[in-house]
């Protein structure tokens, strides 16, 4: 279930990834034409911003790059971090009913119908219902929808902004792929995965494992195609990312332990009856009239020889 619910999400961001993507309209080159809703409200205005800083406050393109990057996650970040909260404490209520939760799959496993199948998880929704417990509640996907067109946004303004493909940022040419941006952008998003599981149980590790690699990997891929400046947006938000999971880790996390420690110590787990069928063999009834078969038998007989 927790795999399925990762993967959906995964899914439903990479789509909406794509969709973004399709919303910038190029010509046979490849530069934007400058037409579409999604580049004229936020590409535009995120490229022009890079152009204020670099040309106007002659900053340069890597700078200018960096402070817009830093700005946006700043912005971005309350919703990140409530995002990141709403799961721990979905995370944290798992772990307490985990127990509870362990003993309904071997149930589950080991029923042989589809009516104690069914019987089996209605005992497991009403487990969660009873202890306020939501999966969807850790998701967090509006946060992440809303986070998703802005940074694709300033991807698109680090990739397509004129002047940026000229300009060179510590040595380094902002027009070509960088393999030392590549490797860095690699190593902050692998950084940010290893912080987020920081203090977690073993089994929730093992379940997000595939996630801490998959995400860097992704990273390196496109990195290792585009352009320095579009690397280096990564990598300022691979290193914005670790700064806020070590906020999570370290602050949020421990609070959130002791909040629910205290929720639980008023409030303990409610257990839910398991939902067993009764199998029990009916006794015949029988009335007072009524008599035995055998005795019935006899009397028919010694009405027939009389």
């Amino acid at each position: 279930m927790k795999q399925l619910k990762r993967w959906i999400v995964s899914s439903g961001l990479l789509g909406l990834l794509f969709v973004l993507s399709g919303c910038v309209q190029h010509d046979k080159a490849g530069n934007p034409t400058g037409e579409g809703f999604f580049y004229k409200f936020l590409v535009a205005p995120m490229g022009n911003a890079i152009k204020f800083l670099a040309d106007d406050w002659g900053l340069g393109f890597g700078l200018a790059i960096i402070i817009l990057t830093i700005i946006v996650r700043l912005a971005i970040m309350p919703l990140g971090l409530s995002q990141m909260k709403k799961s721990m404490i979905q995370q944290e209520k798992m772990q307490a009913v985990k127990p509870y939760t362990d003993d309904i799959n071997k149930r589950l496993k080991a029923a042989t119908s589809n009516e104690e199948k069914m019987q089996v998880q209605s005992e497991l929704q009403n487990l969660y219902k009873e202890n306020d417990i939501n999966l969807m509640g850790g998701l967090g996907c509006l946060p992440l929808l809303i986070q998703m067109p802005i940074f694709t946004a300033l991807f698109y303004a680090a990739k397509f902004t004129q002047g940026i493909s000229e300009s060179t940022f510590l040595g380094i040419d902002l027009g070509k792929p960088s393999l030392l941006l590549v490797a860095l952008a690699g190593i902050s998003y692998f950084a940010q995965s290893y912080i987020s599981m920081i203090g977690m149980a073993e089994e929730q590790k093992k379940q997000m494992k595939m996630m801490s690699y998959m995400s860097p990997l992704m990273i390196v891929m496109i990195s290792f195609s585009s352009p320095a400046g579009v690397t280096l947006y990564w990598v300022v938000g691979g290193i914005f990312s670790c700064i806020q999971s070590l906020i999570t880790t370290l602050y949020h996390k421990p609070k959130v332990k002791a909040e629910l420690a205290e929720h639980f110590a008023k409030n303990p787990i409610k257990a839910v009856k398991p939902a067993v069928k009764d199998v029990t063999p009916k006794k015949a009834t029988s009335t007072p009239n009524s008599k035995p078969k055998n005795a019935q038998g006899r009397n028919a007989g010694k009405q027939q020889r009389k």
